[in-house]
């Protein structure tokens, strides 16, 4: 059914910080609306308040009709002990609503002790019918073929699952859902180019309304009608009709047109302040002046002139200052944080920086190999392929986390790895942040703090368990631990997961002179298209079909 979601005067904080402050929303039917931010703005709960799962300290959170569904897509992928059949039944709501008309049907026949039982049954059923539960399990297989998700699969454990086959999964759960109203946080991380472009036709397919949070710029270029911009200091939302590029347009002008108000009543105070200045001056000496002059004057006439002369020019100023205060006070715009990500390199390493000879790697079912492949200083190597194409278990084998089980792989001499691996477990454990920072680095603490601050990491941020940051919060610090230690060979295993667009940008640049060699992995078509490659190597099934 058609829905609306409307979010008013909402305000949360978390421990003594304002997260949100009186953000106003509303979500019509077909609504495509993006939200963007720097990371830990509160994009996420906001998406948690719309989705009743985070009670706001003051505001409302209201759905008309009161009765539709609201489906929220969390950030991360789900790695649970549940099956995958029943994962999916979970995530389309439909587990949900099973248990309901079935509580409904069992008061049926108690009406005595249940009198609304008949009322609560009806409302059930349609709940039932409306997520599309009839047809679920038919509806699975299809799917499920289409996604390329093998009949075994959904009855695998969800912690069973493999990166790429946990991001069919959730692609799954979307695409066979049925809400009045959907919420996606970060929907394309994980996903591979065919699975992108699949998200994008389902999206632009609804008639619900839809409110999303993502990184990615060629989806939010593809798919939203509106974003909604939240500032990290006011922490309120500004919106902007139109699409992505009007956006970035109207942000651009608007900053501009900020700016130029700014500088127009710095610059009119600044005179007036001038003005001020030398007006009380004068007065000043033309009082001492009088004062030295009366002594020796004896006429009444003059010394009055004098005195009402002097009088004027601090009349003068005190009209000024008056001038001053009835100015229209501008505020000068506030800069955002912003990430300045230089990678540094040790050095130069020999000609020959990985040397593949025969290389395969057996995990499981999986086989990667055999792959004969030699990377040279200098080049820059994009690694594509499906998810399950074998790109992440190379990047082990290339960087030594696997072992070769028949062939060989070697690094060349004077090779310095700098890594951002998929999982972002370089920095892991029950450790702070900060001290295992320092035993990664060799830093001191309070060298380790100042460069962990660069990347937005500090205060309680830097004393948490590494285990308990945020996906941003994990992947800005491995961009620090590389900024550490330095590179000559960097190893990209989608790097723009869980960045927010400035940092993305940053990393760009980054990339884009750094002088060694790189090998990148990454669905981010934006990325991709704005990066320098030497070599595209395209991987199937565990082997390398082209450019190798």
């Amino acid at each position: 059914m058609p829905a609306t979601l409307t979010l008013h005067d909402i305000s949360v904080s978390r421990a003594a910080r304002r997260v949100l402050d009186h953000v106003d929303l509303v979500v019509p039917p077909g609504a495509r609306i993006g939200v963007v931010g720097p990371n830990g703005v509160g994009k996420t709960t906001l998406l948690a308040v719309a989705a009743d799962a985070v009670t706001p300290e003051r505001g409302t959170v209201r759905l008309a009709p009161p009765t539709a569904t609201v489906g929220w897509l969390h950030q991360e992928p789900e790695r649970t002990g549940e099956l995958v059949r029943d994962l999916l039944d979970r995530r389309t709501g439909v587990a949900a609503a099973q248990a309901e008309l079935d509580a409904a049907t069992e008061a049926l026949a108690d009406t005595a002790a249940h009198p609304d039982a008949a009322d609560r049954y009806d409302v059930a059923l349609q709940r039932w019918l409306a997520l599309g539960a009839a047809d679920l399990h038919s509806r699975v297989g299809q799917v499920a073929d289409e996604l390329g998700m093998s009949a075994r699969l959904l009855d695998q454990p969800v912690a069973s699952l493999s990166g790429g086959e946990a991001a069919r999964v959730g692609l799954a759960a979307l695409m066979l859902s049925r809400f009045d109203v959907y919420l996606l946080d970060e929907p394309t991380n994980d996903l591979d180019l065919d699975g992108l472009e699949r998200l994008e036709r389902w999206v632009l397919g609804l008639d619900a309304a839809v409110l999303l949070v993502s990184h990615d710029r060629h989806f939010l270029d593809r798919v939203v009608t509106d974003v909604v911009e939240l500032d990290e200091f006011t922490h309120r939302t500004t919106h902007f009709g139109g699409g992505w590029q009007a956006y970035l347009t109207e942000r651009e002008r608007a900053r501009r047109h900020a700016w130029e108000r700014f500088e127009e009543y710095d610059a009119k105070r600044s005179s007036l302040a001038r003005r001020a200045q030398t007006q009380r001056e004068w007065a000043q000496q033309g009082v001492a002046r009088a004062k030295r002059q009366m002594k020796d004057e004896p006429d009444k006439n003059i010394r009055a002139y004098r005195v009402n002369q002097t009088e004027q020019l601090a009349g003068k100023a005190a009209a000024t200052q008056r001038q001053i205060e009835r100015l229209e006070e501008v505020d000068q715009p506030r800069e955002p944080w912003q990430l300045r990500l230089e990678i540094p390199h040790p050095g130069r390493s020999g000609d020959i920086v990985v040397r593949l000879v025969g290389a395969a790697v057996e995990r499981g079912d999986f086989r990667l190999g055999p792959i004969d492949l030699l990377v040279e200083y200098g080049e820059r190597i994009a690694l594509v392929g499906h998810n399950g194409a074998g790109k992440s278990t190379l990047i082990d084998l290339i960087v030594g986390r696997a072992e070769p089980t028949a062939g060989t792989a070697q690094l060349g001499g004077g090779v310095k790895v700098g890594e951002i691996e998929q999982v972002r477990s370089q920095l892991h454990g029950a450790a702070t942040l900060v001290r295992s920072f320092v035993d990664a680095t060799g830093m001191t603490v309070p060298d380790a703090r100042t460069l962990l601050a660069k990347f937005g990491l500090v205060g309680a941020h830097v004393e948490r368990p590494t285990a308990n940051l945020s996906p941003g919060e994990r992947t800005r610090a491995a961009l620090a631990l590389l900024m550490a230690n330095g590179a000559n060979l960097l190893v990209l295993d989608e790097p723009t997961n869980h960045l927010d667009l400035p940092a993305i940008e940053q990393l760009e640049q980054a990339l884009d002179t750094f002088p060694g060699t790189v090998l990148l992995v990454t669905h981010d078509r934006a990325l991709l298209e704005r990066t320098r490659v030497t070599r595209t190597i395209r991987m199937e099934r565990g082997q390398v079909l082209e450019g190798g």
